[in-house]
This record gives C-alpha cells, structure tokens and sequence, in this order.
C-alpha cells in the first residue's frame, strides 16, 4: 500500500471520530495492525486498522472490558461465549439494583421507629442476596446419614427461589428468612424430629418416601382440599414405617400421631419461605401439616 493510501495516527483518529489517545491506547495494546512506518518512524494505517477500530468501540459500546475485547479479537473467545458471559454479569447487577430498590422502599415505607430494626435485617443481607445460608441450615439440620443425592432433593424443594424483581415485603420476608436461619439455635439438637435420630431408623428410605407422598399431596393442597385420608397419606406413613422395618398398621398410625405432634416445628420457616417465593405451590412445610392432619383426622373417625 503506498503512503498516499495510508494515514497518520490523527487521520485514522478523525475518520475513527475517537481522539488520538484513544487511538495509541489501542495501537500501543496491539490491537490496531500498521500498514508500515513513515520516514519519521510514525505510523502509518490502513482501511484494516478503521474496520477494526470501528468493531473496538462497538465491544466497547457494549461495556465489554477491554481484555475481553482482545480476546475476541486474537480469537481466544467468541463472541458468543463474551457476550453470554456479560449477559450474566448485568443480570448479577440488575438483580442487586432491583434488590436495593425494593429495600428502599421497604425503609421509606415504614414507620419511623420501624427503620432501625429494618435497616440491621437488610445490612445482614449480602447484595445480590443469596440463598446459601438457607441451604447450609438445611444441609445441618437433616440427618448426616441421609445420601447426599436426597439431601440435594430436600434442599431444593426447601430453599425458595428468590424473585427477579422482589416486593419490598418479599425483601422483608427473605431478610427475616436469613436471620432466621443464621441466629445462634439455643439448646441442643438443632430442633431435630424424632426420626432424625440414630434410633430413628433408615433416613434414606423415610425422605425417598417423603419426597413421593409430598408430590401426590401438592395437587390437594393447590385444589384446597381439606386433609383425607387416601394415596397421599397412605404414601406418608408406609415412609416411616418402612424406614423403621415395621409394617402400617392402626397402632403404628397412633403412635406415629403422637410423635409427629411432640416432634418440634419450624413453622416460622415455612411462612417466610412462602411469603418470598409468592408461589402457588404448597411449601414442604404446609404439605407435611397437611398430611399429619388427614393422619390425626382419620384416627379420629376410626375412634369414633
């Protein structure tokens, strides 16, 4: 190419419409090919160095840092695998943004001598929140020896899924949520139920069981039924009776009554998690009371 079709740094800079910082910044990181050298030892560029000026400041454009940038442009990435990366970035920030903006509401909306008690649940929350110290509760309070394949099951069914775009009172219930969850538990045990513990029988085949009679129970509870007996119970108490090696029975039915209203409760779990999750489907927590109710319903039609 002969000088006359080549041009200086300033010329490709006001083709380019970019200053001439902006175009040694690029040149001096590579990534703007020189057609050659003046006399003078100044660069000199081609139609190549504008395209590929041009395609820089369209990455750009898209906040795609510059690292990147060269990536695509050595062909170490795609486009695709960069743009897709961003995409999951400005989504972790949306989420922060609309996270923060429902918190704000939820401050500006309460009453005065509400905020400070406010304002320590929402600082405890990291941004974006996340759901891990749900997960951790759950994973400390089930018992050690269930399979770690159930335990995943449990855990997500248990753990809500945060909303894209929260209320400020669903940013209330997950704050609630999370401090419920992180507090110190006071005594001993972690509130564990009975089946839970080492002479409680096999876990791995009590919530293989549970799992099952939770599904054929959440199609009554989304339709508000009231508690029955049927597949659904029948499904709940073949669980603990078979995890104990012992047949259903009507006097495993009482006893199993009896210990499933002495085991203790984490009402207060469940509540939240439905006030967060907004969702139509029964949480674990309502479909077990749903259950230990058509149980304590039907013996109380057998004794009469």
């Amino acid at each position: 190419m002969s000088p006359d079709s080549t041009w200086s740094i300033g010329e490709l800079a006001e083709r380019a419409g970019v200053t001439v910082k902006t175009v040694r910044f690029y040149s001096d990181r590579g990534l703007l090919p020189e057609e050659a050298r003046s006399g003078g030892g100044h660069r000199r560029y081609g139609p190549e160095a504008l395209d590929r000026l041009h395609l820089i400041r369209s990455l750009r454009t898209l906040d795609l840092p510059v690292p990147e940038v060269e990536r695509i442009l050595d062909q170490d990435d795609t486009l695709e695998d960069v743009v897709a990366g961003q995409l999951r970035r400005i989504g972790s920030r949306l989420t922060a943004l609309r996270w923060q903006e429902a918190a704000l509401r939820l401050v500006q909306d309460c009453a005065p001598e509400e905020r400070a008690a406010r304002l320590r649940l929402i600082g405890a929350v990291p941004v974006p929140p996340s759901t891990a110290p749900l997960a951790r509760f759950w994973r400390r309070w089930l018992p050690p020896r269930l399979p770690a394949r159930l335990a995943s099951v449990v855990v997500e069914h248990s753990v809500p899924q945060l909303p894209e775009a929260p209320t400020p009172a669903q940013v209330l219930a997950f704050t609630r949520l999370h401090a419920f969850v992180t507090a110190p538990c006071p005594g001993t045990g972690n509130g564990q139920p009975a089946a839970h513990r080492p002479d409680g029988g096999r876990p791995d085949v009590l919530y293989d069981g549970l799992v099952e009679a939770y599904a054929l129970a959440s199609p009554q509870l989304r339709a508000e039924r009231a508690p029955r007996a049927g597949e659904a119970l029948d499904c709940f108490v073949s669980a603990y009776a078979r995890s104990r090696g012992t047949r259903d029975t009507p006097a495993f039915r009482r006893g199993l009554s009896g210990q499933l209203a002495a085991d203790p409760r984490i009402d207060h779990y469940w509540k939240l998690t439905a006030e967060v999750s907004a969702s139509p489907d029964p949480t674990p927590g309502a479909t077990h009371d749903w259950l230990c109710a058509a149980l304590d319903d039907q013996l109380a039609g057998t004794a009469g």
